[in-house]
């Protein structure tokens, strides 16, 4: 029996993955080096970006013809995207020969769902859930080993899906933390650990024993062994000047940190509920240059988000002038249904979206040309 896994979006998402893989394999499953050899199809899905989704209904329709060749295959889809029931149920009736749709929740039952698809076809979305420490990984990123430390995020930016799919913060424990890399360390093939969470500063606000993020990170570079440690994503609010200093002291943690800014504008920043103004960011980036100055920063922003001046995008392109991001991702406003940004007024058109996420690419491919970043 063979498997087929397609993964969209984060490396949360990458790392999930690796658990589903886990899974299948604890079940008997091989990975298959190609989805027509597949027993199983599982598609681990983003809703992030409009274009996500709309990758994943397209290429969940081609799957039609290989169905109906193949009736024993199963097709299953999970993730953030069919955590929202409405789209769940809309996958199930457009695509009526997908097996299971499942949400982020549920995941560590796939097995069970799979098991259960010769009874019928199985829809499932759990509401909320907690981090599941059993489950099996088949790591698959080389030389890194990623680990989840927390999961679900509360700071509902009006432009996110990810609280309503991820749930709210959940802090693994430090101890069962400090076990995993014990043990990826004692594999001798991991030369870099990086730490995942919607927001990896808002480690342990949700435990009650005082841990928190930059004690976890100490506490990881006492571990002996031969790696490096690197952390994603970091919400700037949260961004403390003790993360500051351990990232600048410890040898084991890369000098590297991606700091979303999303806008240079407060009026947008509010509109985002970002909850830290122009100034505060570049105090920020300010502190982390001076007590680390060969650190690589970069950074995401958000183009045409509802109400956007043509003066708010230049205080956008400003900040990327003057703060010199070692790189950026930059992506243009998508409406998702759910979110308060979805219901304001004053979307702004596609062809305006373009042109300033276009002039903010180009103002980066100027800055890396001159700094010699590529």
């Amino acid at each position: 029996m063979k498997y087929f896994i397609v993964t969209y979006g984060c490396q949360m998402n990458v790392h999930e993955s690796e658990k589903i893989a886990g899974i299948l394999e604890n079940m008997g499953y091989s990975e298959a080096e190609k989805r027509e050899q597949a027993d199983i199809i599982v598609f681990n899905t983003c809703a992030i970006r409009e274009g996500a989704e709309d990758r994943v209904f397209g290429n969940v329709g081609n799957l039609k013809k290989m169905k109906k060749r193949n009736k024993d295959l199963i097709i299953a889809v999970c993730g953030c995207m069919t955590q929202k029931e409405q789209t769940a149920q809309k996958l199930l009736s457009t695509f009526p020969f997908v097996d299971i749709v499942i949400g982020t929740f549920n995941l560590p039952q796939l097995g069970a769902y799979i098991e259960a698809v010769k009874k019928g076809r199985q829809l499932d979305v759990w509401q909320e859930g907690d981090i599941d420490e059993t489950l099996p990984y088949k790591r698959t990123s080389g030389e890194n080993a990623w680990v989840n430390i927390m999961q679900g995020c509360n700071n509902f930016c009006t432009y996110c899906i990810v609280p309503y799919v991820r749930g709210r913060e959940k802090s693994r424990s430090m101890e069962n933390i400090l076990n995993e890399i014990k043990q990826i360390i004692g594999e001798k093939k991991y030369k870099k650990i990086t730490l995942l969470g919607q927001n990896v500063n808002s480690y342990g606000n949700d435990l009650t024993d005082g841990s928190n993020f930059a004690g976890l990170l100490r506490e990881i570079c006492k571990l002996e062994g031969d790696f490096k440690v690197s952390f994603m994503t970091s919400h700037p609010k949260d961004l403390t000047d003790e993360v500051i200093e351990v990232v600048a002291s410890e040898d084991k943690i890369e000098k590297y940190i991606h700091l979303p800014a999303q806008s240079g504008n407060d009026r947008v920043l509010k509109l985002m509920n970002r909850k830290y103004t122009r100034e505060k960011y570049l105090s920020i980036i300010e502190k982390i240059r001076a007590k680390i100055p060969d650190c690589r920063i970069t950074s995401d922003f958000i183009v045409g988000f509802p109400t956007e001046t043509e003066e708010e995008f230049e205080d956008t392109y400003s900040l990327v002038k003057q703060v010199r991001f070692d790189s950026i991702f930059a992506f243009m406003y998508s409406p998702r249904e759910g979110t308060v940004a979805s219901k304001m007024e004053d979307q702004i058109p596609d062809e305006i979206k373009h042109s300033r996420v276009n002039k903010l690419l180009a103002l980066e491919k100027k800055i890396q040309k001159e700094d010699g970043k590529r």
